[in-house]
């Protein structure tokens, strides 16, 4: 971060600065747990005052230390010191508010302090929200610095999965095939959802070979029906059977690769598309986003035409439908303008004209809109952007598979996320996780194959 400060000697009367800051659910768990102020009011979904609703209240202490922030870092700048800071409280403001703190020099003494007025306004109404007046001690020695860091904090990790593996636990447990668990992780994913009564699994593949993972792992595999099949190929498509049969409602994944999982799924009589091209959903748990960034597809398709963008949008937005989500598909590509020379700006306009004539239904779409547009709403305000996806977007449609991996795998091992991985198109979902995935993530999986089931269930009734 770059720092500059203004000195005694450099302030004038009616010098201004201004800072923004979108409030989000981990400000209000970051503030809680430095000020120790667990007033369930201030608590992303908790309910404080017994209406029924979560509040979300952020602290008003909460909002006036941005004042701080401002004084700090912008005007003065580093070296301020408070001596007085009055407060009147106007309006509230709430996890996913977006507000601007302007301070103002209104006075200079000889003794070196300053007085400045101090105002903090909620952007897309202008409600003021608080106001007062700050006497700092300015500072009187130049700064200026470009490496001024400070540690990334993870307030809480999963707790979107944490919510969702809640849901999942009070529907009935969804029969699963799970495909050749003939490793202690594939193995280790199902136990646990079957543990936790979200899935009842079917176990496919070598029995010796499944019983000694389960052994090693000193698990008893004792009324869990285990269906004794040579070969992947062959584990995949007795799985497809099963589906076929009305005994499993959900595939998942096991010590084999995702091609040969897929491939019986495609055959014409004997597999389990419904029309749709296959496509991959990563879901992704990432810490100090207010709910969970869907990004697709990352795994199956490479190269993906409109069409198949088409179906990729759909599935992701019946995806999010299904878990109770709220779908704001934001459709990337470099740029936030349409570009000949780009063929993902195209495909993105095209794709949110197809759902604004109803071609593609259940949600909102958006494009082209680059990453930072796409995800941050002072990004999207600085472009100009409006409407209910620009810096909203909680479906990302990348262009291609290089870019998908890359996002997910970026927010995975940079951002601290979990995600879960599911294949839809098909019949019944598929649960798709790598090796590297862990407990919690694979659990997520299940969690939310057994949602999005219960959902298509509930839909087909009506």
């Amino acid at each position: 971060m770059h720092l500059v400060n203004r000195t005694f000697a450099e302030l004038r009367i009616g010098d201004t600065a201004e800072i923004r800051r979108l409030i989000t659910p981990d400000d209000l768990y970051s503030f809680a747990a430095v000020s120790g102020n667990f007033n369930p009011m201030h608590l992303p979904d908790h309910d404080g005052d017994g209406d029924g609703r979560a509040d979300n209240v952020a602290p008003g202490m909460f909002l006036a230390s941005l004042f701080s922030a401002v004084l700090g870092t912008r005007l003065p700048g580093p070296g301020t010191l408070y001596r007085h800071q009055t407060l009147t409280f106007h309006d509230r403001a709430h996890a996913g508010d977006e507000v601007i703190c302007r301070v103002e020099v209104t006075d200079k003494t000889a003794d070196g302090s300053v007085t400045l007025s101090t105002r903090l306004h909620r952007i897309g109404d202008d409600a003021l929200l608080l106001d007062g007046a700050a006497v700092v001690t300015a500072p009187q020695r130049k700064f200026e610095r470009n490496d001024i860091e400070v540690p990334g904090l993870i307030v809480e990790r999963h707790r979107h999965f944490d919510a969702l593996i809640d849901r999942a636990r009070a529907l009935p447990a969804i029969p699963t095939a799970v495909v050749c668990p003939d490793d202690e992780n594939a193995l280790g994913g199902a136990l646990r959802a079957a543990e936790e009564s979200i899935i009842t699994p079917i176990l496919i593949g070598r029995a010796d070979a499944i019983r000694a993972t389960a052994a090693a792992m000193g698990e008893t595999l004792e009324g869990i029906e285990i269906v004794d099949i040579a070969g992947d190929a062959e584990a995949a498509a007795e799985a497809c059977r099963l589906v076929h049969a009305g005994r499993a409602a959900a595939v998942m994944k096991g010590h084999l690769h995702t091609d040969d999982l897929l491939r019986p799924m495609l055959d014409k009589a004997t597999g389990l598309r419904i029309g749709r091209r296959l496509t991959h959903v990563f879901v992704m748990d990432v810490p100090g986003r207010p709910e969970p960034v869907f990004v697709t597809d990352a795994a199956i398709n490479i190269a993906p035409d409109l069409e198949t963008k088409m179906d990729i949008v759909q599935n992701a937005i019946d995806l999010a439908t299904g878990i109770g989500i709220e779908a704001r598909v934001g459709v990337l590509s470099a740029v936030e303008t349409v570009n000949p020379a780009i063929q993902s700006s195209i495909d993105a306009a095209l794709l949110s004209k197809m759902a604004e004539r109803g071609q593609i239904t259940g949600g909102a779409v958006d494009g082209p809109l680059a990453m930072d547009n796409a995800v941050d709403i002072g990004a999207a305000r600085t472009k100009g952007l409006r409407g209910n996806v620009a810096g909203r977007a909680n479906i990302l449609v990348v262009p291609g598979i290089d870019a998908g991996n890359m996002l997910a795998k970026q927010l995975s091992f940079i951002s601290h996320a979990e995600g879960a991985g599911l294949v839809l198109g098909a019949k019944v979902p598929v649960i798709l996780n790598s090796r590297s995935d862990s407990a919690a993530s694979r659990l997520a999986s299940c969690a939310i194959a057994a949602l999005h089931d219960a959902h298509r269930a509930a839909e087909a009734k009506r």
